[in-house]
């Protein structure tokens, strides 16, 4: 069986073909989703790199907090405004980065969408500063606005997108659903009533037919509050039907041949769990999967030698037991303390202080630091091998459940990526698809 020209075996899932993903003009938004923590952002930076230096024009969006994509690129900050990287692109490609402001693009939604005096009174309501700066699915919602936005443009012919850090990574998907269906809720329409309904007649109903809410909500919320609620309501009135529309259209953008989701995960059982769940999640929205980038994973350019096999040979160092050395190292230090020949063929007995042989002393001391440090490799070497033997099983159990998924499995490295060259080589790892020495 092979996939992309690469053979695959039983036990060996398909190998993801990055470059020909990035390189496919098809392809025009990629989203790296996962549980938080698996290198998310790092991933989706890494993608935007490679693909701008192999010749398309590239936008990464990222909703990271930490601002690690800006300090790996060389820029001092990001903002809501894309901003191009520096020595980055060939062959007419290009990359720019940006960092979404949850609160601006609320914003700009308002400014863009409401006459000049109401898109004022809306940005000064102390409810909609709340709201736009940490109401529950709010960033995730605005992401998708924001990828809307990019979209809609036509400035990049491929977009990059890093997915919020929430506590669950299917929050990017019911954001839009959860904001429609908090629109449309009744809680909405019963503030928008009295609005609807205007003058003397508005304040009429209100007092018949809603005193009884009002005051339970005026309870609950606070006169003030219950204010600013109804205020904010009747002034984003001509709005709510705006967000629906477009939460929808970003809704279906996601789900278009165009779109490529990539879930990104740790060979961990906790992040590889959710990564199923989301494999899963995507096929049931009909959202087009390219496949699993498995970070973070360990190889060994010495694979053939088996945990068990190292450690037998660390012990055998550590008790003197290897049978070739009685010949040779050994025998240094048999000669060191039993009276035996040395080198000129005459005995050194322990009752002979004034001829002593150092020299035998010393080699026999090397030889032991030789032989523990020795031992010592061998043991790191089996702890090695025994994390790659879990992460392997861990993967397969991944793989097991999902068989149709390909995989790129991204050697660790030996450290943070933090820079451009950092990039670069978490991008060559993601197109090789295999860790080192597997």
């Amino acid at each position: 069986m092979s996939e992309g020209g690469n053979t695959v075996g039983l036990d060996t899932p398909a190998r993801l073909a990055v470059d020909a993903l990035l390189d496919d003009p098809k392809t025009r938004i990629i989203v790296c989703c996962g549980a938080g923590g698996v290198g998310k952002t790092t991933t989706a930076a890494a993608l935007g790199v490679r693909a701008a230096e192999r010749g398309r024009k590239v936008v990464v969006l990222t909703i990271d907090p930490a601002r690690r994509l800006a300090q790996s690129m060389g820029i001092d900050s990001l903002d809501n405004t894309p901003r191009k990287v520096a020595g980055v692109g060939s062959a007419g490609g290009e990359l720019h980065a940006m960092m979404l402001d949850m609160k601006r693009t609320f914003d700009e939604i308002v400014e863009s969408h409401a006459d000049g005096e109401r898109a004022r009174a809306i940005l000064a309501n102390p409810f909609y500063q709340s709201l736009s700066a940490g109401f529950a699915g709010t960033q995730e919602y605005m992401a998708m606005e924001k990828l809307g936005q990019l979209r809609s443009k036509d400035d990049w012919d491929l977009i990059v997108v890093d997915t919020p850090p929430s506590r669950s990574a299917l929050d990017f998907l019911d954001a839009p659903k959860r904001l429609g269906s908090f629109l449309d809720g009744k809680f909405i329409r019963v503030l928008m009533a009295p609005a609807k309904v205007g003058g003397r007649a508005g304040m009429k109903f209100l007092n018949v037919g809603m005193s009884m809410m009002t005051g339970t909500l005026s309870k609950l919320m606070g006169a003030s509050l219950l204010k600013d609620v109804q205020t904010f309501v009747a002034a984003m009135d001509t709005m709510f039907g705006g967000f629906r529309t477009r939460a929808d259209a970003t809704f279906r953008l996601l789900q278009a041949p165009g779109t490529a989701f990539l879930v990104v995960a740790a060979p961990e059982p906790d992040a590889l769990r959710e990564a199923a769940y989301f494999v899963e999640r995507l096929a049931a929205e009909r959202m087009p999967l390219a496949g699993l980038v498995l970070n973070r994973v360990h190889g060994s350019d010495a694979a053939r030698l088996s945990a068990e096999r190292a450690l037998a040979a660390a012990e055998n160092l550590e008790e003197g037991g290897i049978v070739d050395q009685e010949s040779g190292k050994a025998g240094l230090r048999e000669a060191a303390d039993d009276g035996s020949p040395g080198v000129d063929g005459a005995p050194q007995t322990s009752g002979e202080p004034d001829a002593p042989e150092p020299h035998h002393s010393d080699d026999a001391r090397a030889v032991t630091e030789v032989d523990e440090i020795t031992a010592g490799l061998l043991r790191l070497h089996a702890e090695r091998m025994q994390v790659i033997a879990r992460e392997q099983r861990t993967r397969d159990r991944f793989t097991s459940l999902h068989p149709e998924v390909a995989v790129a499995q991204v050697a660790a490295l030996p450290g943070d990526v933090h820079d451009l060259a950092g990039l670069r080589a978490i991008g060559e790892r993601l197109a090789a698809g295999v860790p080192a020495g597997t």
